[in-house]
């Protein structure tokens, strides 16, 4: 109840100071005097930004027959605020409440198999499965510097980088605190670099340092197959990244990120992205990425029992992708990811989603080594009408469920099929849009007669829709 009267407190005192009700009589004649001074804190306060977002998630997971289903329904708010320049300078401030409508019980354990919920329990507190209304949290609080096109930022915010992202799939996204730097001032070159120290990763509502905060989702198994337990073991200073995108000319952009984590791994990347026009209707999509990633020291703990990555560990990746656009926005896409049997690749889910060009929603390959990615995206955009059709076809073809040091999280080899439906609403109601994700699962490896491996993972669809209002 703390935290939501602080909340509420701060949703109060920001609508009275930067919006609220016109100051006393005696005050008017000074404030009028300063309006037009542009080196006041109330004119800085005044002409700021004001925003908002309400968000509502249904989700519901259909398992094969004698296993566990789950729903639930999760509803929030948030509001944020920029103020205006003052010297380049700016603060921004945002939070965001969620409370859990009616949902079956989370943290229920699967009678058969001992597993727990995977996907519906992200909505609320990963953390605290029967926490179903002290579900607030600080998201952004930051001092930002802008000097022409780049910026620097100290404090709460989000980030998008190929490694720490939002992973924006569930009720809020992945948020972190620390450094960072864009800066903008080379014709057609960007440049973005940070350090992280603190992470809150979606579907928690507190922070944590960057190395106690992996292992807040489930860990899987070490490479002897024994269960990991590097949670709270992991210990670094942050995350030090870095980033140059650039634009050759208008068709062709380069990438080249490297994301090194004290005392844990370091991963580096490059990808190209092209697009060429074939013909006055068609345009052809490439796209190709390289990955390398080593661990750093003894994988953050020098006992390997508590260990995140294996001190020999090493990783290479390399997709590419191909896709062509036809008249009346219609698209097909195809994309190909390989990790090779060197390693397995490790990144920190509670972080953000693989930057991998085979990536579906619902899964990931973090955490294997040896795998073949394929999938085909089919696309179609009706601009007038604010809707926009996908559905993309999977195959995955991973190591084996026991061979524990390339298959972390006992995950059989699958195919994924997702339909992915989307609408934005006119007039009115402009800035809400309408989602219908749905997503099935379908088991292709062997496994073993042991519904572990399959729980939440094969033979099993999700079912989300997702309304959000932006203002």
């Amino acid at each position: 109840m703390k935290k939501h009267s602080l909340l509420f407190t701060f949703y109060m005192v920001l609508h009275v100071v930067v919006f609220g009700q016109p100051l006393p009589t005696k005050h008017h004649t000074e404030l009028d005097r300063n309006e037009t001074d542009t080196n006041t804190l109330q004119y800085v306060l005044r002409n700021g930004t004001f925003y908002g977002h309400a968000r509502y998630f249904f989700m519901a997971t259909d398992n094969t027959a004698g296993l566990s289903d789950y729903y639930a329904n999760a509803i929030g708010m948030g509001i944020g605020y920029e103020t205006g320049k003052i010297k380049g300078f700016q603060l921004g401030v945002s939070g965001f409440f969620i409370y859990n409508i009616h949902s079956s019980d989370l943290s229920k354990i699967d009678t058969k198999t001992g597993a727990v919920n995977r996907y519906e329990l992200g909505l609320f507190d990963m953390k605290d499965p029967s926490n179903h209304h002290d579900l607030d949290r600080l998201e952004d609080l930051y001092l930002k510097y802008t000097y022409k096109k780049s910026t620097l930022k100290f404090g709460k915010q989000h980030i998008k980088t190929p490694y720490v992202n939002a992973q924006d799939g569930r009720m809020r996204p992945t948020l972190v605190e620390g450094l960072t730097i864009e800066y903008k001032q080379l014709k057609n070159t960007a440049i973005e670099a940070g350090w992280i120290y603190e992470v809150s990763p979606r579907g928690t509502v507190k922070w944590y340092s960057v190395g106690h905060s992996i292992g807040i989702y489930p860990m899987g198994v070490l490479v002897n197959g024994t269960r990991a337990n590097y949670e709270t073991h992991i210990k670094s200073d942050g995350i030090f990244y870095a980033g140059i995108t650039h634009n050759v000319n208008k068709n062709i952009k380069l990438q080249v990120w490297n994301n090194y984590v004290e005392n844990v791994f370091n991963t580096s990347l490059i990808q190209y992205n092209g697009e060429y026009k074939l013909t006055a209707k068609h345009k052809l999509i490439t796209g190709l990425q390289g990955s390398y990633q080593t661990a750093l020291n003894y994988g953050g703990n020098t006992d390997s029992k508590f260990t995140y990555m294996s001190p020999n560990n090493q990783a290479y990746t390399f997709g590419a992708k191909l896709g062509l656009t036809f008249p009346k926005n219609f698209a097909v896409q195809t994309n190909y990811n390989r990790i090779t049997k060197h390693g397995q690749y490790l990144m920190p889910r509670e972080w953000g989603r693989d930057p991998f060009f085979t990536f579906m929603a619902r899964e990931r390959n973090e955490g294997f080594g040896d795998v073949h990615a394929m999938t085909g995206t089919l696309s179609k955009t009706f601009a007038k009408k604010g809707l926009r059709v996908e559905a993309t076809y999977g195959y995955f073809k991973l190591p084996d469920v026991k061979n524990f040091a390339l298959n972390k999280y006992g995950l059989p080899s699958y195919w994924q099929a997702n339909i992915d439906i989307r609408y934005s609403v006119p007039k009115y109601f402009h800035g809400t849009e309408l989602q219908l994700l749905y997503v099935y699962k379908g088991k292709v490896g062997e496994t073993y007669n042991n519904d572990r491996y399959v729980i939440n993972k094969v033979d099993m669809s999700t079912l989300n829709f997702i309304v959000n209002y932006h203002f």
